[in-house]
């Protein structure tokens, strides 16, 4: 392939990934620790290298993730998925590149980052969570855990070393942030597409009222996903969304920041992202299956993750080829039906701590349960500290020792040109 060539003498360091999950996970964090270590623009206005962002095709997109991320003010460039082809064939329609820097995969499918490496002529580091899938096009890979290496064809593993889990970093680094004020907190998490939306926040919004009253002391926090709003929130909670009228629950009023239900259950919303900060001193979470199991793991908040399998017709917010299947048109509420049901038979555990574990290390509720049901146990929960304490060190020795991050910034430090280090 031919390498575009650019007038700019600096290297740049460009970050490859997909969705918000990934974005605020992964991106964010290491992305600080290279500004942190090296000088970059557009944090360093003068600073010879760069740092971008490209975002990839992928089914469990939103499209948001560009709108997400520029706030950050981390990136002197973010290439929107929808661009990425365009990308490929003319990348000077996207700005000069230097002749020189690193690509690093950070979510998506690994194919994207080896073409992208090829096309400008980049070297390649791939941070593999389970599988690196092209060795011989890496020219390092960054391992979650030795067996991802042992994966490796032994030719290729002593390009790998293995520099752990980026998210067990979230938990210390969070816990800085944003101190929340003093009492029981409980965190909702509805979901941030709308197949869950629809389920998750008439349901959730049940549960809070019926656990404020069995734990008058409680109080409860929704952060918003990047993809959402407040307006669509309350669209879901409303009459317009059917399924609202099978709960309780209403919405009276949104004030100061907070939303208040009918009965008045003050819930307070907060709209930055992420929120690993105040999340991380909730006492529990409630949560939708998906991605956000894997961020309330990492940073060690107990949770119960809920599947009310009552609204099957709706819950077609599985990921993958099937799960884009049972969106299709037509095909919808047959396909949905049998999808959702074959996932519920045949893949146990649903919630990415227990997956990680292999066994029930936080509860999955899943079937026809009800918000009365489930307030019941996170009573029980709350009134029971050792037990909170306990899923919560189950959660930490799942995440391993922190320092992922800062040892995937050396590896990207190591593939960039060496008076660049030693500026």
């Amino acid at each position: 392939m031919v390498r575009p060539h650019a007038p700019e003498p600096g290297p740049a360091v460009v970050l490859v990934s997909n969705g918000p999950g990934e974005l605020s996970t992964w991106v964010r964090p290491l992305a600080q620790r290279l500004h942190a270590n090296l000088r970059l623009r557009p944090r360093s206005s003068k600073a010879p290298a760069s740092l971008h962002l490209v975002l990839v095709p992928c089914p469990n997109a939103t499209g948001q993730e560009r709108a997400a991320a520029e706030p950050w003010g981390l990136f002197e460039r973010i290439v929107p998925a929808g661009r990425f082809w365009s990308l490929l064939l003319r990348p000077q329609r996207y700005g000069p590149w230097p002749q020189k820097g690193v690509v690093v995969f950070l979510g998506g499918d690994q194919f994207w980052t080896v073409l992208l490496s090829a096309r400008l002529g980049y070297r390649h580091i791939t941070y593999a969570e389970w599988v690196a899938r092209w060795p011989g096009w890496n020219d390092r890979i960054a391992a979650m855990s030795d067996a991802v290496r042992r994966q490796l064809p032994v030719r290729y593993q002593h390009r790998c070393r293995v520099v752990g889990d980026l998210m067990a970093d979230l938990s210390s680094f969070a816990r800085r942030e944003d101190p929340l004020p003093e009492g029981q907190w409980v965190a909702l998490l509805p979901g941030s597409k709308p197949a869950k939306l629809s389920v998750g926040m008439p349901f959730l919004l049940d549960t809070a009222d019926r656990l404020a009253r069995l734990q008058p002391g409680c109080r409860f926090l929704l952060p918003l996903a990047p993809t959402t709003s407040v307006d669509e929130l309350l669209r879901f909670a409303s009459t317009s969304n059917p399924i609202a009228a099978r709960y309780s629950a209403s919405v009276a009023s949104v004030e100061q920041g907070e939303l208040v239900t009918g009965v008045g259950t003050r819930i307070r919303l907060l709209e930055q992202h992420p929120a690993h900060g105040p999340l991380s001193q909730c006492a529990l979470a409630l949560t939708t299956v998906g991605a956000n199991t894997a961020e309330l793991g990492a940073l060690a908040v107990p949770m119960i993750v809920i599947v009310p399998t009552q609204h099957l017709e709706v819950m077609q917010a599985w990921d993958g080829g099937l799960g884009l299947l049972a969106r299709l048109p037509g095909l919808r509420h047959l396909i949905g039906v049998l999808l959702t049901l074959w996932r519920l038979r045949n893949n146990g555990l649903m919630a990415w701590p227990n997956i990680s574990a292999g066994r029930a290390v936080v509860p999955e509720r899943v079937g026809a349960i009800t918000p009365e049901e489930i307030a019941r146990e996170a009573c029980d929960w709350l009134d029971a500290p050792e037990r909170l304490d306990g899923q919560r060190q189950d959660l930490q020795a799942l995440r391993g020792e922190p320092g992922a991050v800062a040892a995937l910034a050396a590896e990207v430090r190591g593939l960039l040109p060496r008076e660049l280090n030693a500026s």
